[in-house]
């Protein structure tokens, strides 16, 4: 609740939890109560935070492959500025802030992964054709959503953990309440910030320790490919704590398969193929090549089935967006004067008018903008539209799930479709590497943006504000988020370029477009050799893994994630389960697990702020390495595991410290 003076005093008790039979979630602000949210002050810096984190975002997932995740480190400026100011009612405006703000992250992951293809493979581009396509995926991945905001939000609430919706959640709700768990969240957000940023930017440690720093390890990885990584980053065992040890093991269980099974089970069949007088390619390979060539794409398969799957389970969903997109033009729906504040989302009658009108741009884009015939932009249109559409709850779901949406798996998936498509429409070469790319990057905005803004709504749901407000400013946010991703692609491409070249002799590595343009390329080549059996071995997989009640998402993402992001997820989620536990009663458990929660909001918050510091320095040429372990990888390797178990011993330690209220 919220009192007279501003202050709050916490989340509801059923906040996290699934619901009882009759029992009702109130939220922070409840649904009787008015309240500022969309004004001068949240929107000015809504777009400020979109355009200062697109720039930051752009440059680090161009850098190093990870996009920087907005929301959290928006969410504590927000809280800062208006600490500062002392803005009333500021915790339904910080939430505005927030959602108008997080656009920059989804946008930059939607047009990173696919348009600086375009420049990899010497293609013409230009300004617009970067901005229209985020913009326009961007529009789909909010309207598309839409409908599903109840079912994921309030219908699922309790039975998925949304790890990066709670610590935002936690962030704004600590930030208004002040006191004690304020200085909780600043304390374990400066240990978990500083922590990853000595590793990241001073590189005191290396980030993933490996088990070639044993001699047996390193003969394993040589000879049969077994291969240990763990990443030691506070942000991703903070994330594997809100996941809950449930998820987390999947999501391992799914890696194991991948590097401890098929990873050696490849390198065996070329040892079996060079026992019959032919060659062991794979010999020379490390474990990582190995995965990257042939075992991600078993994975992308698992990912594309798990999908598929998830659209059939979600036909009822389907059905009922449909039912009250229907009565919301026909009339019949729910009056809006008796739905309640929190529960009210934009009209159905607007959504299916938007969506048309977006289509018809995209339509417009597709046939002026490329040297393409009417049936081949129809075609495009189509396979962009059906897409997007489909993986938008497996998007959704993904984040509802882990916080890790799969975009980089199911925009490959919709290149090597979008590709198979377009060349039997008789669209290849050149120009049809230039659709496909631009196909993929509407798609995977769409699908990026849908995964960030169900965590936008679900904020939303558990403070209190009202659903139609964050649905109808999220598309100013996009369009100044896509406008500044579209610039700064741009100057990066001039600055440090994508290839190396003479003018260029340090490029930046944009690993995710990298990978799109090795495989778009084949395939727009006569005679190009698919994988199609790796993706198929996927897709079985999947299907098994759902006959056996296993979540195919969460396990599937496990196989297509490099392992060493996985298995941190899992000492978190072990930690988590071990905090829920305690013999002197669930009273105490209960308190450890909502301290621990908070310090682990605290780990992602504070390594996020720092790596989006961290970035903006490099942007600027800061070089602040200190070379410690140029020539010696495993000294950087031992340091990292003693760090990490100092932090983990911190962790549990200071977790445990709450008391009986």
């Amino acid at each position: 609740m919220q009192d007279n003076q501003n202050n709050v005093v916490s989340l509801p008790e059923n906040a996290y939890r699934e619901l009882k039979p009759g029992e009702e979630y109130i939220p922070v602000i409840p649904a009787s109560q008015i309240v500022p949210q969309v004004t001068v002050w949240s929107v000015l810096w809504g777009l400020v935070m979109a355009v200062i984190f697109s720039a930051a975002a752009a440059y680090s997932g161009l850098k190093i492959g990870q996009v920087m995740e907005a929301a959290i480190p928006i969410s504590i400026i927000a809280v800062g500025v208006s600490t500062l100011f002392k803005k009333k009612f500021a915790l339904s405006q910080n939430v505005i802030i927030q959602s108008i703000g997080a656009s920059s992250g989804v946008i930059v992951a939607g047009a990173i992964f696919t348009i600086p293809g375009l420049y990899i493979l010497n293609l013409p581009v230009n300004f617009f054709q970067i901005f229209l396509s985020s913009l326009f995926g961007g529009f789909l991945g909010i309207l598309f959503l839409i409908p599903f905001r109840k079912y994921f939000v309030k219908e699922m609430h309790g039975k998925f953990p949304f790890p990066e919706a709670t610590a935002t959640t936690e962030i704004l709700i600590t930030g208004e309440k002040g006191g004690s768990q304020a200085g909780l969240l600043v304390t374990s957000g400066l240990i978990g910030g500083i922590y990853d940023f000595l590793f990241q930017s001073f590189q005191l440690w290396s980030e993933v320790f490996t088990s070639r720093i044993v001699g047996i390890g390193q003969v394993l990885a040589e000879k049969t490919k077994i291969l240990l990584q763990f990443n030691v980053s506070a942000m991703i065992v903070g994330f594997g704590y809100l996941v809950g040890l449930k998820y987390a093991l999947i999501i391992t269980l799914g890696s194991f398969l991948s590097w401890w099974v098929f990873v050696p089970l490849i390198n065996q069949i070329g040892n079996i193929a060079a026992q019959g007088g032919g060659i062991n390619i794979f010999a020379a390979m490390s474990p990582e090549q190995i995965f990257t060539d042939y075992v991600r794409h078993i994975g992308i398969g698992a990912i594309a089935m798990a999908g598929i799957i998830g659209v059939i389970k979600a036909a009822p969903v389907i059905g009922k967006a449909f039912s009250l997109a229907a009565k919301g033009i026909f009339g019949g729906g729910i009056s809006t004067e008796t739905e309640e504040r929190t529960q009210s989302d934009l009209k159905m009658t607007y959504v299916i008018m938007l969506i048309a009108l977006t289509i018809i741009a995209i339509f417009i884009f597709f046939l002026t903008g490329f040297e393409i015939t009417l049936v081949q932009a129809i075609i495009a249109l189509l396979t962009v539209v059906i897409i997007s559409f489909l993986f938008t709850t497996v998007a959704a779901n993904a984040i509802a799930i882990v916080g890790s949406n799969p975009v980089s798996g199911m925009t490959l998936m919709t290149l090597i479709l979008a590709s198979v498509v377009l060349s039997s429409a008789g669209l290849t070469g050149d120009k049809g590497m230039i659709a496909a790319l631009i196909m993929g990057g509407i798609v995977c905005t769409a699908l990026s943006m849908a995964g960030g803004f169900i965590t936008d709504l679900k904020i939303g749901y558990w403070i209190g504000t009202t659903p139609k407000k964050q649905e109808s400013w999220k598309f100013l946010g996009t369009l100044v988020s896509a406008a500044t991703v579209g610039i700064v692609i741009f100057i990066l491409n001039q600055a440090y370029g994508f290839t190396p070249s003479p003018e260029h002799t340090q490029p930046l590595v944009a690993p995710q477009a990298n990978a799109m343009a090795a495989v778009i390329k084949p395939l727009m080549t006569q005679g190009a050799e698919v994988q199609w059996i790796l993706y198929l071995v996927g897709v079985i997989i999947a299907l098994i893994v759902n006959f056996l009640e296993v979540p195919p998402l969460a396990f599937a993402l496990g196989m297509y994630l490099p392992m060493h992001l996985n298995i941190p997820l899992l000492v978190g989620g072990i930690i988590s389960y071990y905090m829920q536990k305690s013999k002197k009663g669930e009273a105490i458990a209960k308190n450890r697990h909502q301290r621990a929660t908070l310090i682990a909001s605290g780990f992602i918050a504070g390594a996020a702020l720092f790596g989006v510091f961290g970035a903006l320095l490099k942007f600027f040429g800061v070089e602040l390495s200190s070379h410690l372990w140029d020539t010696s990888a495993v000294g950087g390797e031992i340091v990292a595991i003693i760090a990490f178990t100092i932090l983990m011993i911190y962790f549990v330690w200071d977790s445990r410290r709450a008391k009986e209220e």
